[in-house]
Formats: structure tokens, sequence, C-alpha cells
């Protein structure tokens, strides 16, 4: 049933259209055409988006390996070949607001207190630890920014909150006579310095009047917000100096970045004004940076695109821009990855559903249709015209054929277009539902190849490069507008130009990917939909993987750390509590779960963002933020067990320095003994 009112069918006799019969019918034929009336070019993406995300999953899908598509760029010649580019595209873009994490409201206690009988161990008082954690990332020797780091002396500390002291008056609230509001107290955003070893003179050094996420290269610290990079001189950490600053044009906002060899890559974004797609104004005040149109590379063939992205080079040292490029894409569900090798920049899109239904008549529903309309559906297909008026005139066609036909015959067609469309979204859904991936080289920062898989990657741990190749999971939802199947995953394996030569298909049917991790020649996926399968994947022949086992437990992991070569750990959810679970996955044919611990707690940090975990393989223990505490979990004899609970200090991040782990809080920091777990110090701020 898709419609509950009467409908109403009218005739059209000269100027006025007369009602020729009122009755209650179930117009099946009129699904296509309410959705090509609707307009629904570009409602694909939308659509998938929204699908998974409420949880639906419609049923079987075909092993058939879809052919790469040899996608190829170039630079556009001037502003009207980007106009005329722009014409041709059907957008479909998505505006989402940037996530902010809850300001809470942090004591106004300040100073050091230590803790009785506080064991320091041998700690020398002039030195930098010679054992300091990292900032946990995806691939080793890549740092990524975030909102605390250390270099063994100093932490360095950006957090969120920026306000404390009065309450906030209620609004809307007249004041009695005699009484007044008073404004609250506030704190400029700042980054905290803080002196942190020796632990025994743990103290609040400075503060720096600018946040943001954070990088340390050498004696430079790097403050990334929104749209400015500002650099510090911490050659005297208690008397940091800003010596460069780099600030992008107001529309211009910061994607992504990493820190890798001495150098920032920036992946900026900026929505394209149809009026005036270039140049692109990218830095402003005395650096002043514009794109001109002939350095924007663009798909020959025409994708939807709603965004410029420019990957450029900052060098850390002086703030210079060294090199830099520009391309357009889509903000659909954009993911970015780097290797040593390359940047890899992913968006999902969907392709026309005029070319997909016009497929389908051709292919299994030419007798549905009259041979003049196929014809026209023909040369429809054959226009130069954009795929909405594609879409419109696809509609009209139809509808006027469609409306020529009696009840009886009517009736028939659309018990044969439901059924025969099932089968045929089957066999080619996948050639709907796309990804389009960019591969930007870091060495000469140069678009080094360009291609599309089916699918969409939920997140950077869906991508990774190994011996040349890339290796990605895709999820696809199986339908085709409301032409629905079964969900699916993919694994792809693509060459140095990203053309596929492997695949494996099929993964967890009716799920979707919760995560995904690669580890060299191995992959470990985790669909979900009332199980957890966690599957480990045989990536060792690019042109044959396979899948080499699976583990069919309840709940879910949503983010996969390794251990070890045979031991990788599961962070996620089983009903309405965190979950860790901690895989041998030593014989891939036969993972298992060795050990598992709910949490009394709802949620966990590490969902949202990986860099709040902490592994420390010296002592066999890993720590991880959940509600407002900090939890210390060993994994000795593999088997998981709480060690230690750092209770009320909205705990987000931990170091460890030497044999101390410091659990930072929004405005305190706990130092623990990792040999007793002792506290040995803390500072509030």
């Amino acid at each position: 049933k898709y419609f509950d009112e009467p409908q109403v069918q009218v005739v059209q006799t000269g100027e006025n259209p007369q009602i020729v019969q009122k009755k209650k019918i179930k117009p099946g034929f009129y699904v296509l055409l309410t959705l090509f009336l609707l307009g629904l070019i570009g409602f694909g993406i939308f659509a998938f988006y929204q699908y998974f995300n409420n949880g639906n999953f419609p049923g079987k899908i075909s092993q058939k390996i879809l052919p790469t598509q040899d996608v190829k760029v170039e630079k556009f010649k001037s502003i009207d070949e980007f106009k005329a580019y722009l014409a041709e595209i059907e957008t479909a873009s998505n505006y989402y607001g940037l996530g902010v994490r809850e300001l809470s409201i942090p004591s106004s206690d300040t100073g050091v207190a230590l803790a009785p009988g506080a064991n320091f161990g041998n700690a020398k008082l002039d030195q930098a630890a010679s054992r300091v954690s990292e900032t946990n990332v995806q691939v080793e020797g890549i740092d990524e920014a975030d909102i605390v780091k250390t270099d063994g002396k100093s932490i360095y500390y950006s957090p969120a909150t920026f306000y404390y002291g009065r309450e906030l008056p209620l609004p809307l609230m007249e004041a009695k006579p005699g009484s007044s509001f008073l404004p609250p107290d506030m704190l400029k955003p700042q980054t905290k310095v803080i002196k942190a070893f020796p632990v025994n003179e743990l103290g609040l050094t400075t503060n720096i009047d600018k946040t943001g996420n954070l990088y340390v290269s050498g004696n430079k610290l790097v403050i990334i917000s929104a749209n400015e990079i500002w650099g510090f001189d911490i050659s005297d950490s208690a008397n940091p100096k800003q010596v460069w600053e780099f600030k992008l044009d107001e529309n211009n906002s910061i994607l992504s970045s990493r820190l890798f060899r001495g150098r920032i890559y920036i992946v900026s974004q900026r929505f394209i004004d149809p009026q005036k797609p270039c140049p692109i104004p990218l830095m402003t005040g005395a650096a002043k940076l514009e794109i001109g149109c002939a350095e924007i590379y663009h798909p020959i063939q025409v994708v939807p695109s709603d965004t410029t992205y420019t990957f450029l080079t900052i060098d850390t040292e002086s703030g210079s821009v060294e090199k830099k490029v520009s391309f357009i894409g889509s903000t659909s569900s954009t993911t970015v990855y780097m290797s040593p090798n390359a940047i890899y920049l992913a968006w999902a899109y969907s392709k026309s559903p005029v070319g997909f239904y016009y497929n389908f008549f051709k292919e299994e529903g030419q007798d549905l249709l009259a041979k003049d309309i196929l014809n026209k559906l023909q040369k429809l297909e054959s226009y130069d015209i954009s795929e909405s008026s594609k879409t419109m005139e696809l509609g009209v066609i139809l509808e006027k054929y469609f409306s020529g036909l009696s009840n009886d015959e009517r009736k028939r067609i659309e018990n044969e277009m439901q059924n025969r469309l099932k089968g045929y979204t089957k066999k080619h859904f996948r050639e709907y539902e796309k990804t389009q991936i960019v591969k930007i080289t870091t060495d000469k920062l140069e678009v080094g190849a360009n291609g599309e898989i089916p699918g969409s990657v939920l997140n950077q741990f869906s991508m990774d490069e190994y011996n040349g190749n890339l290796r990605v999971a895709t999820t696809l939802s199986g339908r085709v507008d409301f032409s629905s199947g079964e969900s699916a995953n993919d694994v792809y394996v693509l060459d140095e130009e990203l053309k596929v030569v492997g695949s494996i298909m099929d993964l967890g049917l009716s799920e979707r990917i919760y995560s995904a991790r690669f580890i060299q020649d191995k992959g470990y996926v985790v669909t979900f939909k009332q199980i957890d399968p966690f599957y480990v994947l045989d990536l060792s022949d690019p042109k044959n993987p396979r899948k080499a086992g699976e583990l069919k437990i309840p709940g879910y992991s949503s983010y996969l750390h390794p251990i070890s070569n045979n031991l990788v750990l599961g962070v996620g959810q089983e009903g309405a509590n965190v979950k860790l679970s901690l895989f041998d996955v030593a014989n891939p044919a036969n993972p298992l779960e060795l050990s598992k611990y709910n949490m009394d707690a709802y949620w966990t940090e590490v969902s949202e963002s990986y860099h709040a975990f902490l592994l420390d393989t010296k002592h066999e223990v890993f720590f991880l933020p959940a509600g407002q505490d900090g939890y210390i979990f060993s994994y000795k004899e593999n088997e998981l067990k709480l060690d230690r609970v750092v209770t009320g200090i909205n705990a987000q991040r931990a170091i460890y320095l030497e044999d101390f782990m410091y659990i930072i809080g929004d405005a305190k920091i706990v130092v623990l003994n990792e040999n007793d777990w002792s506290e040995v110090n803390n500072l509030s701020f």
C-alpha cells in the first residue's frame, strides 16, 4: 500500500481537466512515477545514509563481481567549463553540523596535592622521560591531531571546557525588585601547558590563549582550529611564543590533518558556489592565497559534486605552504585515510536511477512497454541533458503511457514490474551505490589515481594500504530508490591505479559494518544486526582474498585494536553496556573470544574517538574513558581484568611517562604508579 487517500483519475479535454472516475486504487505503477516526479535524483545518498541510521535492513544478493570503472580526472580550463560541469550535476548535498562535545563545569580549585607516601620511583629531575606514549593512531609513524600531546616533559592539553563559575541565569525570567542577574564568569579557550615529568614537579606551567587539536613536532606546538592554525615555539615550554599563523578564508574549513616527517598535511573543504565556483580564496591575511580555475581537478565522468577539496602541506618550522592540489567531490560520507605513500579521500554517491530503470526495461521489461516507449527511453538516455531533466522527462513518458492502460492491464504490469525489479535489483544494485576514491601522493602532492567501488565506507579504518594495494571495506544497502533488497558487505583490493584486482563479497547479509581493521595481510570486519559476526580475512593474495573464518557472539565491536600479532581487542556494546572482547586470531580459520568484560557503563569515548584509547604493552594494560571515569584493564594471561578506576574527573585521555600513567580529565590530572596502581600525585586546574 503506497497511498491512503482515494486516487482521482482525470482526462484532459481542451483546457479543463474533468474527473471521469473516483475510486480507491493501489497505484503500484505510480511508485516509479512518484519517485521521478518528486525529483529523486540526489535522493540516493540521503536515503542510503538515513536507511542505515534508522536500523533498516531490507532481501539476497548475487555474487556477481563488477568490472572496475575507469575513472579519470583532468583540470578545468576556465570558470565557464567549471560552470558547465556543474550544470551536468544533480547535486545531492546533505549538510551536517559539526559535533561539539558537551561543556562541563570544572571545579575552581587550583594547586597540587601530593598523595601521602607517594612513590615517585627513581626519575631524574632534569630530564625528559625515556618511555613516552604517543597518540593512538591508525598508521604507525603518521601522527593525528588530538586534544592531548606530550613531549616527555610537558603535557599540552586543549580541553573543550572554557566556562566555569556562576550558574547561567535562566532565560526569560524577570528579576525581583532589588535583585540582579550576574553574568557568568567566562574563560577564554586555552591550551594548558603542564609540567609532567619528573612526576613530583607536576604543575600548571602556563596557558596559551588558543585552542584546538594539537601536534608536537620537535620544538613546535601546532594548534589547529576549524579554520586557523598556529605554530608556537616551545623550546622554553614555560614561555611558548607564537611564531606563525595560518588562516583559511572564512568559507573554508579544515576537514582532516596528519603530521608526517615534519610536515602537516591539511585537507580543507569549501562548498561550491555555482555562480562563482573559482577562483577559490584559500588563505587570508599577509599570506593571501587562492586556487585558480585551471588548478582544480574534476572526474571526466560527471558525478555528484558539491565541494572543492584542497590538500596542502605546511612546514611546521615556518608555517609556509609548500605544495597544494585541489579537486571537486561530495560531502556525503567523506572519509580521509593516509599511508606513508598517499592520502586517500573517499565519498559515497548514487548513480542515476534513470539509467538503472532504463536498463531494467531494456533487459527484463521490454514486454511491459510498447516498442515506441522503449525507443523514446533509448533516445532519452542518449540526450546530452542534465540528469534531473532526464528524470522529469522519463516521468512524463511513463505517465502518458500508463494513463492509457486499462485497469486490468495496469494491474498485471504492476505485479510483473514489482516481481522483476526485485530480481533485477539483486543482480545490479552494486552498479548504483558507489564510493569514489581519489589518491594524492604524499611526496609530490599530485593526483595519483582516481577510482570507484560499490558501497560506502564506514570510517578511515575501512581503508588500508599494504604492499602497494588499497584494501577497502564497504556496506551496500541493497536498494535502488524504493526497490529494496538485502544489505551486504564487501571488501575490495585495489592496485596502485585504484583498479579492483580482488574482492570478498556478501559478508554479513542483512547487516552492516560496525568496525574494520586491516593488519598486514589480514583483515578483521565486524558486522551486526542481532549478533556480532567477527570475520577474519586472508588478504595474502591480493587477487584472491578470502574469508578465512568467523565467530558469532552477542553484541558488537565498534573499534578493533591489535594487541599483538595474535590478539585483537574489540570495544563496543552488548545490550545497554560497554563490552570488551579479547579475540585470539592465531588460527584465522577458527577465531576465539578468549575473554570478555561487560562494563557498568553505557558509553565510552573510544566509540567516538579512538584517540581516547591507550595501550601499554610493557605492563599489559590499556586505558579507556567511560562515563565520568577512567578505566584501566589488564589483559595478562589472555584474561580481561579491571585493575584500576579513577572516578569523578570526567576522564578524557591518558598518557604514560616511564612507569607512571597520567589520567587526564576536564579539570584534573591523576598520576598512578603502574607497578601497584597507587596514586602518586594529582593536579587540579
